[in-house]
């Protein structure tokens, strides 16, 4: 049996009680951590020893959490590494601009150390989940790569026929029930968060998370009206964590709860 490589996470974090806290933890867990008292150190540590995951802070000196991300974002070799932030800084525009600089995950101080080890665990079951898949599109045979693209999703798809977004549409298809980013996309299909982000928008007029919301909700009203399952259960059969997320999305875009729209659809038929 091979054996079960050490997982490397390093910890950007300026205040040294957390930093350690996090670090004897981790090690406990059976991690290799790494740690760093600010953004500029952690670059330097990340240099010496490639991590499989960070963990980052927001506000620090020299080099804040920010500041960290768009640098390995910006870097095809760093651009893959799950980015979780974890930080006292916690109001949506904090969250949002994180999310869009390519933070997988976002996490409030204070924190269980228990939610943090949740937090790793998905985005490392991500990560092999999004190499296991790359790797069996890279090995695709010849035969399968030279038909034509679109013809790979399903002729009932909610995808337009854009052969230069047919690899995009195909992870997505693949992927929507799980927490996908756009990092993640983008990673799979081998662009820049920003590149892809511009070029799905030149070639559909809506963004890559849109396509991702709107495959979600297609499923969702299939299983709003096919099955009794609850709205937190949808919630999770579709990619979401936190059911409250995903009813914000539906009524965004129907103008209308999940249970509602069930109940109204169901009035009709």
């Amino acid at each position: 049996m091979a054996e079960k490589t050490v997982k490397k996470i390093l910890v950007i974090e300026d205040n040294a009680k957390t930093r350690n806290l996090f670090l004897r933890c981790l090690k406990s867990e059976g991690f290799y951590p790494i740690g760093a008292e600010d953004g500029i150190v952690g670059l330097e540590r990340l240099q010496e020893n490639t991590p499989d995951l960070i963990i980052c802070d927001i506000k620090m000196p020299k080099l804040d959490g920010y500041g960290v991300v768009t640098k390995l974002r910006q870097d095809p070799v760093t651009a893959v590494i799950p980015f979780i932030f974890v930080t006292g800084r916690a109001t949506r525009t904090d969250i949002r601009k994180g999310m869009e600089l390519g933070a997988d995950d976002y996490l409030t101080k204070p924190c269980t150390f228990k939610e943090l080890l949740a937090t790793i665990a998905v985005q490392l079951e991500k990560q092999a989940n999004l190499r296991q898949w790359y790797g069996a599109e890279s090995q695709q045979v010849p035969e399968q790569s030279s038909t034509d693209p679109t013809s790979l999703i399903a002729s009932n798809s909610i995808f337009p026929a854009c052969p230069q977004m047919s690899e995009v549409f195909r992870f997505i298809e693949s992927f929507y029930n799980q927490p996908i980013t756009l990092c993640d996309v983008a990673q799979a299909v081998g662009y820049s968060p920003a590149y892809l982000t511009n070029l799905m928008r030149q070639q559909t007029g809506k963004s890559v998370h849109r396509w991702i919301v709107e495959r979600r909700m297609t499923q969702a009203h299939s299983l709003l009206l096919e099955t009794e399952q609850a709205v937190n259960q949808i919630a999770e059969a579709v990619g979401y964590q936190d059911a409250c997320h995903f009813s914000r999305y539906f009524r965004q875009l129907y103008g209308t709860s999940p249970q509602a729209w069930r109940s109204a659809r169901r009035r009709i038929a």
